[in-house]
């Protein structure tokens, strides 16, 4: 199985593609931190911020009262930004004015998307390009099985998403810092689980947050991964995966204010942050519910991917 991987692994880097795919990710990270420190800028600390945090409770607290009652998942937003304002008056936490590296860090979570991208096209590609090469009749006729084959690539894709994902974390991390300084050593993160505030350290928050948010991706992966293995067609897997990446989480969230059965669909299930830092999407949704159906979801899509591929006629 090693041989395999690392067999996967040159050819992904003999594509030139590939660095190419890395090199507008690190470009992307500088292009955000130098636009942030030319346009940015940080906020003044506010001498007031006690007084407004109270004066916004009062008003979040009147909006509340004044939301129809199937407004639910509203409300628990507004509960939720309610205990973080008064835990920060509770314990004399004014909110962060001061943009650090720790802060570019966290804002460089939304490039996990177009980090995500570029996983999804190599997965695409890395069965239905054997196929479309002519390459797959050389591969599986060496004494190996199929499935180990598969195998073998669905691991590589991960690695490579890992690849991307540490880059992109290490990147921000140095890059920020480098322009906007370390900031306060102590400065912790306030979550908000199970009705109460916690205070988080940054850098283990930000670590499991950037895990946490590029399971969506993972999913995706996934199923592209499913569709270049059963359909052969890279263009498809693409074009459909990243459709599902950009839209899939804002359409099933329209779906979710109407009907509770939207918590079956996998992208109600990706986003588990929302168990650990925010509000469940349905009312009565767990954090073990949402792993059990993206298990399900993960299972279906390698059962189609390995099922189609170790049985497909390929002398033609």
């Amino acid at each position: 199985m090693h041989n395999l991987i690392v067999n996967e692994w040159i050819k992904i880097f003999k594509r030139p593609g590939t660095h190419v795919m890395i090199g507008l990710l690190v470009l992307a990270i500088i292009g955000t931190g130098t636009l942030t420190k030319i346009y940015g800028g940080n906020q003044e600390a506010n001498p007031q911020w006690e007084q407004q945090l109270q004066q916004r409770i009062a008003e979040d607290q009147k909006q509340i009262t004044e939301l129809p009652s199937t407004a639910v998942t509203y409300k628990k937003n507004l509960e939720r930004q309610i205990a973080l304002n008064q835990y920060r008056l509770d314990h004399n936490i004014p909110p962060d004015t001061k943009y650090t590296g720790w802060s570019f860090i966290k804002e460089s979570m939304a490039l996990i998307s177009f980090a995500g991208l570029f996983t999804i096209i190599v997965a695409a590609g890395i069965v239905a390009s054997e196929f479309s090469w002519g390459t797959v009749k050389l591969l599986l006729i060496r004494p190996i099985k199929r499935s180990k084959i598969l195998l073998s690539k669905y691991f590589t894709v991960i690695l490579f998403g890992l690849l991307m994902l540490t880059i992109l974390f290490g990147g921000a991390a140095i890059f920020g810092f480098a322009l906007f300084g370390t900031g306060d050593v102590s400065q912790v993160h306030l979550a908000y689980s199970n009705g109460s505030v916690i205070e988080q350290n940054m850098l283990l928050y930000l670590i499991k947050t950037y895990f946490l948010s590029s399971i969506d991706v993972i999913m995706i992966t996934t199923m592209a991964f499913m569709i270049s293995a059963v359909f052969r067609n890279s263009s498809l897997a693409v074009g459909l995966s990243i459709f599902l990446l950009l839209m899939g989480g804002q359409i099933t969230t329209l779906i979710a204010s109407r009907y509770e059965w939207a918590k079956y669909i996998l992208f109600a299930n990706t986003n588990l942050t929302q168990y650990f830092d925010g509000v469940p999407l349905v009312e009565g949704m767990t954090v073990g519910f949402s792993i059990i159906m993206l298990l399900i979801y993960f299972f279906v899509f390698q059962l189609l991917a390995f099922g189609v591929f170790t049985k497909r006629d390929v002398a033609a």
